[in-house]
């Protein structure tokens, strides 16, 4: 996580959840915030972030888009044409969202599910593992 500077990583496989997160979760936020009350020197820094943090991930679930396969990611199809997402754009299950180049092939790969990009997670020209999360998509 600090290699790739992940506060947040989740994946869910066949009823399988992984989450793993750097730092307070949401409910370590959440039972620290009674404790508050009682140490008014820590309040201001802990009632400014915790309340915040809950309301994305509580309000919108993410879907995320998970690599097939070890590879490289490119988000365009050459380096001088556009990605094919951006943050904002709608797909659909068949939108192709990039490209990952395994042995010499290039693999287009679909969102498979429907929404707006919420967030590229991937580095674009940088080495990607099965199951790694590509894009995230609300």
């Amino acid at each position: 996580m600090k290699k790739h500077d992940l506060s947040v990583f989740e994946m869910e496989k066949d009823g399988f959840r992984l989450k793993l997160q750097k730092g307070p979760s949401v409910a370590e936020a959440t039972t620290a915030s009674p404790a508050v009350a009682a140490a008014p020197k820590a309040a201001p820094a802990v009632s400014e972030s915790a309340p915040a943090a809950p309301k994305p991930i509580e309000s919108v679930p993410l879907r995320d888009i998970v690599s097939p396969m070890v590879g490289t990611f490119y988000r365009a199809a050459s380096p001088d044409t556009p990605p094919f997402v951006d943050v904002g754009k709608a797909v659909t299950e068949d939108t192709v969202v990039c490209i990952i180049e395994a042995m010499k092939v290039m693999n287009e790969i679909k969102a498979e599910t429907n929404g707006v990009i919420a967030e590229v997670v991937a580095e674009n020209g940088k080495p990607v593992q099965f199951g790694q999360v590509l894009f995230r998509v609300r």
